[in-house]
């Protein structure tokens, strides 16, 4: 009996140690995505690129924020979470809005299954990136401690399927730590608008992101650093040189979003100078 007290105690022990670290991972992202005031800035960005009807796509959408965001603009939100404790939190958050439609997959370049990585102290960066994840600790010194403890097998969706049961989106928002570029090799057609992460260490997904963008039509891209509000560039920029700034180490920044405006659609062609 002693010998199987141990293993067993151990077990335990390492489950409840995993069962704290996830309930302070989703608090602290509570306190951060969820904070006073952090709507009205987010619809304040989001009105340039979202209006009363329109669809959006949030992909990634962790505890709902941007979805919440998103409808408070009027908008119809079709969200995307593969992760069950995240998924039912996101239910208890946004799910009861009306115009909110929430599934629990993952988007990629086909439609199936995929391994999930998942981080219990920080799921805001479990992943579907085997390479980004085993490669972005020594790139960037932000994820040195960082931990994949979880494993699931996740349902995965395309971008084009998800139109072809919805229909087209005003906007899609990408965030699925260094899975944007598969992610966007599962659309065929051009959105007005798409954001997509990107973190240092890893810009190589950005630039695939630009590339896949500059096949599906003419865009032009501009960014915003962190968890900003404002865009750094004051006028829209071409691939070329969007690309040229993520090759030189884009300025420097730990992570922002990447923004892309498709410049064939006339609401958007004012804001997308060259």
């Amino acid at each position: 009996m002693k010998h199987t007290r141990a293993p067993i105690a151990s077990t335990r022990l390492v489950a409840a140690t995993r069962r704290l670290s996830r309930g302070l991972g989703l608090a602290r992202s509570l306190v951060i995505y969820w904070r006073p005031g952090r709507q009205r800035g987010l619809q304040r960005l989001y009105a340039d690129f979202i209006g009363p009807g329109d669809l959006t796509f949030d992909i990634g959408a962790h505890l709902g924020d941007r979805t919440a965001a998103f409808h408070g603009l009027g908008a119809r939100v079709v969200a995307l979470e593969p992760q069950p404790v995240l998924f039912n939190w996101l239910e208890r958050l946004v799910g009861a809005r009306q115009g909110i439609t929430l599934l629990p997959c993952a988007a990629g370049a086909a439609p199936g299954e995929a391994e999930l990585a998942v981080s219990e102290a920080t799921p805001t960066v479990s992943t579907l990136a085997r390479e980004w994840r085993q490669e972005i600790g020594e790139r960037n010194p932000g994820f040195r401690k960082v931990r994949w403890e979880g494993r699931l097998r996740v349902p995965v969706t395309t971008l084009d399927a998800l139109i072809s049961d919805h229909g087209l989106p005003r906007f899609c928002k990408i965030d699925v730590e260094g899975f944007e570029a598969e992610v966007l090799a599962g659309l065929s057609r051009p959105i007005a608008g798409i954001s997509v992460e990107f973190v240092a260490g890893a810009l190589e997904v950005a630039d695939r992101c630009v590339v896949r963008l500059a096949e599906l039509g003419e865009y032009r891209f501009n960014v915003i650093a962190g968890e900003g509000r404002r865009f750094a560039w004051t006028t829209w920029r071409p691939p070329s040189a969007t690309r040229d700034w993520l090759a030189a180490g884009a300025d420097g920044l730990a992570s922002g979003d990447l923004y892309a405006r498709h410049i064939d659609d006339e609401r958007d062609m004012e804001h997308a100078t060259p």
